[in-house]
């Protein structure tokens, strides 16, 4: 099928984090996959992307979905939840009973939907051992619901390729480009559409040593739940208003 346009909604996996263009912008794999719809299409494609980095899953099943479906798009892909899953508390099954709540309001207005797993980085990240279990969790729960009609499931917590430490960003938490491509790929064959090309491997960038690493990413992160805060307060969509898709 060819979808004449599109929106992502999600948080920072689905924002493009990792994914730095050298102007200080992300890109990420759902911008790739809006692309790899244009090249696929003989007419205009157009694209939004109301993904904001931090976000829990609520504000993006209700907020960035409600959004999503006033643009009233052929195509929607959402993630969320990974962020949820890093709370002290949570319940896995309320997780997925929302998620898959939000896809049948799209499908419901006639809109197919991707719905796509995140990457699992819980390899190369402190306490990941717990995390591990909990995507587990989700990622079976949210399988346990489908299929659905309208959907198209993306496992990328599924993809062991994925999970490699050249596949993610100097955080280790986040995609890289080779991450984000990667991505892309998963989720355009999901859809039958041609695949892009991948991106070139950065699997090689510097990585700081464990006092650095700690001090740089996993302390600041953990001083913003302590505080309530998230790295996405006060940021607005990179792209909130579906937008010609640029191939050339």
């Amino acid at each position: 099928m060819t979808y004449s346009s599109y929106v992502a909604i999600g948080d920072s996996f689905t924002e493009g984090v990792g994914d730095d263009l050298p102007d200080g912008t992300v890109r990420g794999w759902a911008d790739l996959v809006a692309r790899g719809l244009a090249l696929a299409s003989t007419g205009t494609v157009t694209y939004a992307n109301l993904a904001i980095r931090g976000r829990l899953l609520d504000p993006i099943a209700t907020t960035q979905m409600d959004a999503a479906i006033a643009l009233k798009p052929a195509l929607i892909s959402i993630n969320g939840g990974g962020n949820d899953i890093m709370r002290p508390r949570v319940s896995i099954a309320a997780v997925a009973d929302q998620l898959l709540a939000a896809v049948d309001s799209a499908t419901d207005a006639g809109i197919h939907v991707v719905l796509a797993s995140g990457a699992n980085p819980t390899r190369h990240i402190p306490l990941g051992a717990s995390i591990e279990k909990r995507g587990d969790l989700l990622a079976q729960a949210v399988r346990d619901r489908l299929p659905r009609d309208g959907v198209t499931w993306v496992d990328n917590w599924a993809d062991d390729e994925l999970a490699q430490l050249r596949y993610w960003s100097v955080d280790k938490l986040h995609l890289n480009g080779a991450g984000h491509a990667r991505v892309a790929a998963n989720v355009l064959a999901a859809l039958g559409v041609p695949i892009l090309s991948p991106a070139g491997d950065d699997g090689d960038i510097a990585r700081p040593r464990t006092s650095a690493y700690w001090r740089a990413y996993v302390l600041p992160w953990i001083g913003r739940r302590l505080t309530g805060r998230s790295s996405g307060d006060n940021r607005e969509p990179k792209s909130a208003t579906l937008q010609p898709v640029i191939t050339g």
